[in-house]
């Protein structure tokens, strides 16, 4: 169930970071959002995690911001790997990744806080 929530605040965060940056759409309703979301999860986790070791020298000099550049390179591979997403520029990337690592950053907290209590 825990993922099905997960995967909700994610398709969320996609939502808001196309309605917030101009240079990213979804293309379709809530289905292609929870299709983003998933694809996003997948290739983030996958190749994500992979990426992310290799480049610990880079992320631990940047005091974790290379995260976001790293975010937002999986980000522009999910739009280069879905015909439901795309993405203009690589700043367009880079800003959504913020903002989908914010709003889901925060959506973890609330659900383990509901959870404990």
């Amino acid at each position: 169930m825990r993922i099905f929530i997960r995967w909700g605040i994610l398709a969320l965060a996609v939502w808001a970071a196309t309605a917030l940056i101009p240079g990213i759409k979804v293309h379709g309703g809530a289905w292609s959002y929870l299709w983003v979301a998933l694809l996003f999860s997948v290739i983030n986790t996958v190749l994500g995690s992979l990426i992310k070791i290799l480049t610990l020298p880079a992320v631990i000099l940047s005091a974790g911001l290379f995260l976001w550049v790293i975010n937002a390179a999986m980000l522009e591979l999910t739009a280069h790997w879905s015909k439901s997403l795309t993405i203009t520029s690589f700043w367009s990337a880079l800003f959504a990744s913020a903002i989908i690592s914010v709003i889901t950053s925060v959506g973890q907290k609330i659900t383990l806080r509901t959870r404990n209590n």
